[in-house]
């Protein structure tokens, strides 16, 4: 049984199903599909015949007071997409990659599903099934109980060193027992109103563009609306976005330094005895071998690394150590590093010593029910077969509660069939080909040895062209009822459903269910999904229905929860650490054979550590820009969202355009040891000359689908091309935003 909380909810005008203007509307949460990492509060606007006429944003939800992006503005395209795959399918494994389906229906497909896991299950253990997903929203909790339910102990996330979130959270929860968000007074329902809430002097916006990608449950115009009240900013980013150019001080930084530039900061703050003596007398663990450490890093050589001056991080230093309040809001290019473990440390360290911990306005311990970085279900994983999951002998950070399997360690499993052969993959809102996993071609040559291969989507993608057996079709948020849970989000939200799912496509939780009845019963006991909703909500006091009128929930929130014995299991003061206290010096990482310190490792290849290489990819290469009107690898085949960025788009300063003799429209490659993709040049003075900056995860829904005629473009496309399986020596991080490239223009026809 759950331990009830009690959890404060929002007092709403109308019920969760309304009139208005002749309209039926439905108040709930937009997550996905499709969706990104937030779940802000939507109005979903129905006409007599049932049909999703408009969305809108809910000034109630106290989450997003009313804003929604353009993705969910365009839901109803999204729905009624013909894209759409809205029937089960099939197709003989000889034809993967053709386009040759068969309709098939749902209790043959999951019956047909079900008995190959078995089989496999059988024959070769439970460890023969591996069980993908895509980046967290509200599905990853029941694809790990599916995993874990069934016994098996590979939930796989195919990116190199995991290297999306998970870093960061591991490294926090193993130097502090925690992980920690910015305090945007988001844990109350009346927000900025909270008197306990104190406006943060200044929030370090570090490897991320908020106002365009949230991430780790934060809304991105929150830090928009801070400013508004007087919070001054500090962005380190290669691009001057339009947070950076509002920004006190903008340091431009060389991808992929970012240890040498927060090791260079702390040696300044420990210099100047600008760090906060008391918080670290009282709550830190390490501060004089970490001081030492930083000694190596004087803010010259900082300087010379980072490619920023060093009056500027001085500067950017001082700020931090003189702000009463400050946020660090960090992102993704954190862990797209390959040593991501050691540089989180160092970026979180400069936060810790000068006391922006448990404070208002500073960092906090997010509360959230099911919290997907645990995963939910591990109780059925026998310990026998956990020490079974792939990756975790060689990086034993891995086993320290954390869940996936370490992917590079995956591929190589896949391809020698070495520690034993995956039979059946079951994969659901994941898109590896074209996006999460590097070199494309490497990742579908090793995923033809799996004999059976499960893909769930709403739209067929260039994996499940190339690899799938069985295609199964979800629905829409706007079809299914669901929760928004976990991620940082400190509040319990329902997504309601408004219209009924179309053709035969089914929510991915009732697909779960459905698949997990017949391969792991006593795992799955519910009858419906609402009724596993209930469950999980069941710390609320709240059964699923009830919660449909009282959303969003907010459960008990304290400040300075390290001094009142709150963060403790034993119930005493400090953190959930060895030492009782946040670890500078990592007695974990030392018993694991890790550097207990930060350290910075120049990443490789670069223009320092391969500089004749660099000779012949004289650019620095950084991935992943987001834009307004995509997330990942989606949308690129509805209308209105693919006429905002038509394109794959490479970021080009335009002295470095003229240097190499191209204009902005023009087609380029962009080459380097591994591969090489194409891009349309926009040149802009957001970039500096030695870098370069493109999106990541294109395709072209348009193109030719089969395997043999390009794979809807991806082959062309994919900036994967350009990156290698090669992950940190923790099991996290990989090098995805800082490589190098040569670019030149396309030829005629190319």
């Amino acid at each position: 049984m759950a331990e009830k909380k009690d959890y404060t909810t929002v007092e709403h005008k109308k019920p969760y199903r309304y009139e208005e203007d002749g309209l039926h509307v439905t108040r709930g949460c937009g997550w996905s599909a499709p969706g990104c990492h937030l779940g802000c509060g939507v109005l979903l606007y129905t006409d007599d015949d049932g049909k999703l006429v408009k969305v809108e944003g809910d000034p109630e939800n106290p989450f997003n007071q009313g804003r929604l992006c353009v993705r969910c503005l365009d839901l109803p395209e999204v729905v009624y997409s013909p894209d759409r795959i809205l029937h089960p399918l099939k197709r003989d494994p000889k034809n993967r990659g053709k386009n040759q389906w068969e309709q098939i229906g749902w209790d043959e497909a999951l019956d047909e599903i079900a008995g190959k896991i078995l089989a496999a299950k059988e024959e070769y253990g439970p460890e023969s099934v591996a069980f993908y997903s895509g980046t967290g929203r509200d599905i990853g909790q029941y694809i790990t109980r599916l995993c874990w339910g069934f016994n098996s102990p590979n939930f796989v996330f195919m990116m190199s060193g995991q290297s999306c979130y998970s870093p960061r959270v591991a490294g926090c929860f193993s130097t502090s027992g925690s992980f920690w968000v910015g305090d945007y007074a988001q844990q109350f329902p009346d927000r900025y109103d909270n008197p306990q809430w104190e406006r943060p002097d200044l929030i370090v916006i570090w490897g991320n563009n908020p106002v365009v990608s949230n991430s780790d449950g934060l809304y991105g115009h929150w830090v928009v609306d801070c400013m508004k009240r007087g919070t001054k900013a500090i962005v380190v980013d290669p691009r001057l976005t339009w947070l950076a150019a509002r920004a006190e001080l903008f340091l431009q930084i060389r991808p992929g330094t970012d240890g040498a530039l927060a090791l260079g900061m702390v040696n300044y703050l420990v210099e100047n005895s600008l760090y906060d003596r008391e918080f670290v007398d009282l709550w830190c663990y390490g501060f004089e071998e970490l001081a030492e450490r930083a000694r190596d890093y004087p803010l010259d050589e900082v300087a010379e690394i980072t490619e920023i001056p060093a009056e500027e991080i001085a500067a950017a230093a001082r700020r931090i150590g003189a702000a009463e309040r400050a946020i660090l809001q960090w992102g993704v290019a954190i862990d797209q590093i390959k040593e991501t473990i050691p540089t989180a440390q160092a970026v979180l360290s400069l936060f810790e010593i000068t006391g922006n911990i448990g404070k208002p306005g500073t960092m906090q311990q997010p509360a959230s029910i099911l919290n997907y970085a645990a995963g939910w279900g591990s109780e059925f994983l026998t310990p026998e077969q956990e020490a079974k999951r792939i990756g975790q002998e060689a990086h034993p950070l891995i086993k320290m509660g954390f869940q996936e399997c370490v992917t590079d360690d995956y591929i190589r499993c896949l391809e020698t069939g070495e520690p034993y052969p995956i039979k059946v993959a079951w994969m659901q809102t994941t898109n590896p080909l074209a996006c999460t996993g590097v070199d494309a071609k490497r990742t579908l040559a090793a995923h033809m040895n799996i004999d059976t291969i499960v893909c769930v989507d709403l739209f067929m993608t260039p994996t499940a062209m190339a690899l799938a057996d069985y295609f199964l079709p979800a629905c829409t948020y706007a079809e299914r009822n669901g929760l928004r849970i976990g991620d940082g989000a400190q509040r319990a939200e329902t997504i309601n459903k408004a219209i009924e799912p179309l053709g035969e496509s089914r929510s991915d939780m009732q697909i779960t269910l459905d698949i997990g009845k017949r391969i792991s019963p006593e795992a799955w006991p519910w009858e419906t999904v609402e009724d596993m909703y209930s469950d999980i909500l069941e710390e609320t006091g709240h059964s699923f229905e009830e919660m449909q009128e009282l959303a969003p929930g907010y459960p008990p929130f304290d400040y300075c929860m390290h001094e009142k014995g709150l963060l403790r299991t034993d119930g005493n003061p400090g953190f959930q650490t060895a030492t009782g206290r946040i670890e500078l010096w990592s007695t974990l990482y030392n018993s694991l054979g890790l550097d207990p310190l930060p350290s910075y490792e120049e990443p490789v290849p670069s223009p320092r550590s391969t500089p004749e290489l660099a000779e012949e990819y004289p650019l620095v290469l950084t991935t992943g820009a987001r834009v307004w009107s995509m997330f990942h690898s989606e949308h690129r085949q509805i209308p209105r969202l693919r006429a905002l960025h038509p394109e794959p788009l490479v970021y080009v300063n335009p002295n470095t355009a003229a240097r190499h003799g191209v204009k902005d429209g023009d087609w380029v490659w962009l080459e380097n040891q591994h591969g090489r993709c194409k891009r349309q040049v926009c040149e802009t003075p957001i970039v500096n000359e030695r870098t370069v900056s493109t999106d990541h995860a294109w395709w072209r829904p348009e193109a030719p689908c089969e395997l043999d005629e390009g794979l809807y473009d991806l082959w062309d496309l994919t900036v994967e091309n350009l990156l290698s399986y090669d992950c940190g020596t923790s099991g996290f991080g990989a090098n995805y935003k800082n490589t190098i490239c040569k670019m030149y223009p396309a030829g005629e026809g190319e």
